[in-house]
């Protein structure tokens, strides 16, 4: 039987980001006390929120990476004391050592931008917890990712997206992690350029078509700030892209997606509820994801 977290709940689930981090792209060093990221946890969930995806390192283009008992620190205090008022709680990490103690304080699902990649143990970690896995689509670490945004073999990002993520879920599920705790992250933004991106919204059915559910994290992203520039040509500034964000969730919506990645939890509900009134007034469900079964 699939994981309760990942069976269809007939509209995405929301996961609300929490950077415990100095040095986010969107809002970094806002929530890097305890006391702080766990009172913005709850006013996430207050809006909504699903899952609260809690992070310890910045994973924005250049960023350097903090030392794994740095990470430790940020992530475990809080995931503890959030697990312990009943939320669900994903950690978003790269490293075993971290998600193994965070899983261990009360996390129930992995994010892993790397998908398994930069940390040969992570997979073995996961598969010997049992807990659902979200594997994204990674080719190197931020302060050199740009150097891998190529994609000019046939069908481009799409394909090649598509591709390399296929050879992450045989890794995963040669590791002993069940097809039915796997999700699936185009990776929006990571070693991709703008364009990409856009490739990439417009053709998830192919994500989605690799059979398992998928994750999309747009939230703030710089391709928004690009496709809306200013009256010099700057792109928009990270605070200020919050309607383009909604859309995008109206589309990833009719896309039938599993979940969303969000700053703003309110503004996505909301669109949330828009999208599903009207499709009950065409007496019409929104498409969900199909998860697997048991191998």
């Amino acid at each position: 039987m699939p994981d309760p977290l990942l069976a269809p709940l007939g509209r995405p689930r929301l996961m609300g980001v929490v950077n415990v981090t100095p040095d986010s792209f969107s809002d970094g060093g806002r929530w890097v006390e305890p006391g702080a990221a766990i009172a913005h946890a709850h006013d996430l969930l207050a809006d909504g929120a699903d899952i609260l995806d809690i992070g310890g390192e910045s994973t924005r283009p250049g960023a350097t990476r903090p030392l794994v008992e740095e990470e430790l620190g940020r992530v475990v205090p809080v995931i503890r004391a959030l697990a312990a008022d009943g939320a669900v709680v994903s950690v978003d990490t790269m490293r075993a050592d971290v998600a193994e103690a965070s899983l261990a304080a009360g996390a129930t699902m992995v994010n892993d931008v790397s998908g398994g990649l930069a940390d040969p143990r992570m997979l073995e970690v996961v598969a010997a917890a049992g807990a659902p896995y979200v594997a994204m689509h990674w080719r190197a670490h931020s302060d050199h990712m740009r150097d891998f945004a190529r994609y000019d073999a046939a069908g481009g990002v799409v394909a090649a997206v598509c591709e390399e993520l296929s050879q992450r879920v045989e890794a995963m599920l040669a590791a002993g992690i069940a097809p039915d705790r796997i999700v699936l992250d185009p990776g929006l933004g990571f070693a991709k350029r703008a364009e990409h991106n856009w490739q990439l919204l417009a053709g998830l059915d192919a994500v989605q078509a690799l059979g398992h559910p998928v994750l999309v994290g747009a939230s703030r992203k710089s391709f928004l700030g690009s496709l809306l520039p200013g009256p010099d040509g700057s792109p928009r500034p990270v605070d200020r892209r919050e309607d383009a964000n909604t859309a995008v969730t109206v589309h990833l919506a009719q896309q039938g997606v599993w979940g969303i990645r969000v700053h703003d939890v309110r503004a996505s509900r909301d669109a949330l509820a828009v999208v599903e009134r009207l499709a009950a007034e065409h007496h019409q469900t929104l498409p969900t994801p199909t998860p697997q079964e048991s191998a």
